[in-house]
């Protein structure tokens, strides 16, 4: 195959007929945009979309399509690259980067130096007061109310003269929701691609200075960071070791069910004390989003705090291994050691007019580095899990009000179609008469329910158009693992596989390791996984941290160098490929495989 499939070509799957409908009109491909989009390359976003996006969740996929553009494009002046276009194809996301015109890339690169280098001049302070800044926003959603609407207002609206209905409110406060999803995802990009450039910047005179240089021994330059993305497991980890210092732990340990052990607990004092601890770290500790792509990016896969399961049986686990004498805190101190080493032999390499230069683009990329992984927790995780906490609290409400009939309906709606809905709800409230809303929307949901089926069914190409003749743009090679290599083997036989049964991937941390394979899709599934098991899955995200104490190594389907994934497995030392495409289909649970962290090659041992 010399070519991808052109998105125009591509047939609806049998029982989806109409699914066009399900999404706003500026995500589709269409006739009168089909000549410029039929010659671009688009790959499936994987990464951050690996399911068919519900119509509800396309916000998520609209907020950060204008942001990233507009702080790249408009803002920032980034050199290289425009934004990032989105189409959505038989409900799978599809992307492609948009290059700089050439002749405009020096003029902008001279625009970014002056814009980003104020950001950078003060980046502790401006970080300091983005986290702030997000904090509020998240504190703003949470307290937004979408209670049933009442039979009859309380006294105190007239008493204090508030002057407007809670049915006010409610189509206020949705707008203002949504509002604030698209301001803190312009936050979300105002520090985020300036900080990946300067890594990319360091990436990129590292090549220069050390042809042949590994990504990896890069990105081992920068890592060994203390983030807060790692806090929500170091917190399991205190939990594990305060039981033991409450002489609490034997009641954990004794029983698999949370309720009964609380319930155990609470007889003695020791035990009510590390009960209120675990209550206390909750929030916000255990808003951590459990899904496997773009974390917070589906609404439906919930927090820890929705599945405590998941940060309890790791309480578990940490106890364990307490008791066993293994260690359970992360390798930190190795991995700056090591960090440091590294650095320091290739410092001792430069040239004396370079290493001015290596010294100021090391620390930038290190200080640049901890907002790179920790914003994850302040936007995807505590932002996103609260909207879709109101987002569900509004969608039972109009199913307590006989509006809906059950509260995924609410997200096989388009956001403008909600704001519709509230808009009849409401009226139909103010008066007493009679709304619309089941009626209309009813058989529109019904039928999308039976559309959204037959699109999960459907197996999505992972590109679409003409191959480039080479991938360079650096973040669609670092984060998303796209590479010229992994566009070949596409065309060669659509899994990324080998004749012998092997995968190649990116090699997303160092080492070798040998172990049965355990196929995990969700963090809902990580109590499956046990010692020494190889992970594999689509990609990682902070929910599965616990689960690094016990495996061996991972290899996910999607992902570059910098993904999650890569980072993560690297700060716990622990071998990783990633972007392998078809791990997860084609890897079985049992399975005896050889994860190559150093060459980014998966080898069957046992068939």
């Amino acid at each position: 195959m010399s070519s991808f499939p052109s998105p125009f070509e591509i047939e609806t799957p049998p029982g989806a007929e109409g699914w066009e409908s399900m999404y706003n009109w500026y995500h589709l491909f269409g006739e009168d945009r089909r000549e410029a989009d039929e010659g671009k390359f688009w790959f499936q976003d994987a990464l951050h979309h690996p399911y068919v996006i519900y119509p509800y969740d396309e916000i998520q996929c609209e907020c950060w399509w204008q942001a990233l553009g507009g702080m790249n494009t408009r803002i920032f002046a980034m050199p290289p690259a425009f934004g990032v276009e989105q189409r959505i194809l038989n409900g799978r996301l599809y992307v492609t980067p948009v290059e700089a015109p050439a002749d405009q890339v020096a003029e902008r690169a001279e625009a970014f130096g002056e814009r980003a280098g104020s950001y950078y001049r003060e980046w502790d302070a401006i970080y300091e007061g983005w986290k702030e800044k997000v904090a509020e926003r998240v504190a703003l959603i949470r307290s937004l109310r979408f209670d049933p609407l009442p039979d009859r207002e309380p006294l105190e609206t007239v008493t204090s003269r508030l002057g407007h209905s809670v049915g006010f409110r409610w189509e206020r406060d949705f707008a203002l929701m949504v509002t604030t999803m698209y301001e803190t995802y312009q936050w979300h990009f105002e520090l985020l691609n300036i900080g990946y450039a300067a890594y990319l910047t360091f990436f990129q005179f590292c090549q220069r200075a050390f042809p042949g240089i590994s990504d990896q021994s890069v990105s081992r330059m920068v890592g060994g960071l203390h983030v807060d993305l790692y806090r929500p497991d170091d917190e399991l980890k205190r939990l594990a070791k305060e039981a033991e210092r409450l002489g609490v732990g034997d009641v954990i340990l004794g029983q698999e069910n949370l309720t009964e052990a609380l319930r155990a607990l609470r007889n003695t004092e020791a035990g009510r004390e590390w009960v209120n601890d675990w209550e206390s770290t909750r929030d916000p500790w255990f808003h951590i989003s459990c899904d496997p792509g773009h974390p917070g990016g589906d609404h439906r896969f919930g927090t820890w705090d929705d599945h405590l399961e998941i940060p309890y049986g790791s309480v578990r686990d940490y106890l364990g291994k307490l008791r066993a004498g293994e260690a359970i805190d992360r390798p930190t101190e190795q991995v700056l050691s090591e960090r440091d080493r590294i650095t320091a032999e290739y410092r001792a390499l430069v040239g004396a007019e370079d290493a001015a230069s290596f010294d100021e683009l090391v620390t930038l990329a290190r200080q640049v580095f901890r907002y790179i992984e920790e914003h994850v927790l302040y936007i995807e995780h505590w932002t996103w899990t609260a909207f879709w906490a109101k987002s569900r609290e509004l969608a039972a409400s109009l199913t307590a009000m006989g509006v809906l009939d059950d509260p995924e309906d609410l997200f096989f709606l388009r956001r403008t179609e909600v704001t519709e809905l509230i808009f009849d709800t409401v009226a139909a409230w103010s008066t007493g008469a009679p709304g619309r809303g089941r009626a209309h929307f009813g058989p529109i949901i019904a039928r999308r329910r039976e559309i959204f089926a037959a699109l999960e069914a459907w197996q999505p190409p992972p590109a679409l158009g003409p191959p480039p003749t080479s991938v360079s743009e650096p973040l669609t090679i670092m984060l998303w693992g796209i590479t010229t290599d992994s566009v070949s083997r596409w065309l060669e036989d659509g899994t990324g596989g080998g004749s012998d049964g092997s995968l190649r991937g990116i090699a997303g941390s160092p080492g070798v390791v040998e172990g049965p394979v355990r196929v995990v899709r969700s963090a809902t599934e990580l109590a499956q996984v046990q010692h020494g098991e190889v992970l594999v899955c689509p990609a990682t995200s902070p929910a599965w941290a616990p689960v690094f104490s016990r495996i061996a190594a991972t290899v996910s389907d999607v992902g570059g160098i910098m993904s999650h994934t890569a980072i993560v497995c690297r700060e716990y030392g622990l071998p990783a490929v990633v972007g392998t495409g078809r791990a997860v289909a084609t890897l079985e649970n049992g399975q005896r495989v050889r994860v190559d962290g150093n060459t980014g090659v998966v080898t069957v041992l046992d068939r």
